[in-house]
């Protein structure tokens, strides 16, 4: 081994001060480190639990749908609008003024003809039952007089219509009833000279025909005897109507019946 010089023993015995400083910094920096952290550290009562984390966390979840939700009925409701945009747009597109004005007018159409049947319902005539008279002495019913007169009659005195009669029917008759029965009007031609007809008798002239009236008031009619023609024309009327019957039945007499002298009976 060699012997060590004057420098080298110096240069020994001289410290390292880079040493001694990193040894002194190597021994502050963990007491200082270790300070700052004890004071730093949050203790134990504020650390956050797991059952916090849970609750945000579940909140969060919540608002996150809710928003998803309003998204999705928002959107929803857009396509519904924008649907029904477009089925309107369609609708005129795709239907014609002709076709609309025609489904306007349908309805209407509909009731006017439910109307106008009703109408005509209501005025169509009712079916009657054959009416049924008693036959009466008529002695002159198959003469002449008759046979012009009856077909000359009409088929309407005023408001009543004429009647079927059941058979066998009186010859030489003809009734009129309304369109919902009741007292007929009736005609007899080829009668008798009535009883009641005499010198004394009222007669009224209507249309140029000479008529004697017998009342009966239990059956509230008025029978209308034509006196001035071939033979005797009885025309029986209910109460209440009218003068129609008496003066149509006037006109067709005179029409086709000369007149002559009436001939009453002794008082």
């Amino acid at each position: 081994m060699a012997d060590s010089t004057p420098e080298d023993r110096d240069e020994a015995s001289i410290p390292d001060d880079t040493a001694t400083a990193d040894a002194k910094s190597s021994g502050d920096q963990p007491g200082s480190v270790g300070a700052k952290s004890s004071g730093d550290e949050p203790r134990s009562g504020d650390e956050p639990t797991s059952d916090d984390d849970a609750q945000v966390a579940a909140a969060a979840a919540t608002a996150l749908d809710a928003d998803s939700n309003g998204q999705a009925d928002d959107a929803a409701d857009a396509d519904d609008s924008d649907s029904d945009d477009a089925d309107s747009d369609d609708f005129e597109t795709h239907h014609s003024p002709a076709l609309i004005a025609t489904a306007v007018a349908l309805p209407v159409v509909l009731i006017v003809a439910v109307l106008v049947a009703a109408f005509i319902a209501l005025r169509a005539p009712v079916e009657r039952e054959p009416l049924a008279l008693g036959p009466v002495p008529a002695p002159a019913a198959d003469g002449p007089a008759c046979q012009a007169l009856l077909p000359a009659l009409p088929a309407e005195l005023g408001d009543y219509t004429k009647a079927t009669l059941v058979e066998p029917a009186p010859p030489a008759t003809r009734a009129w009833q309304l369109p919902d029965g009741g007292d007929p009007i009736t005609l007899r031609c080829g009668l008798d000279r009535p009883l009641e007809f005499n010198r004394a008798s009222p007669l009224t002239v209507i249309d140029g025909v000479k008529w004697f009236q017998v009342r009966d008031e239990a059956g509230k009619t008025g029978t209308w005897f034509a006196v001035d023609r071939e033979t005797y024309i009885a025309l029986t009327v209910p109460d209440g109507s009218g003068t129609s019957a008496v003066q149509t039945v006037s006109d067709t007499i005179n029409a086709n019946l000369p007149a002559r002298e009436p001939t009453p009976g002794e008082l």
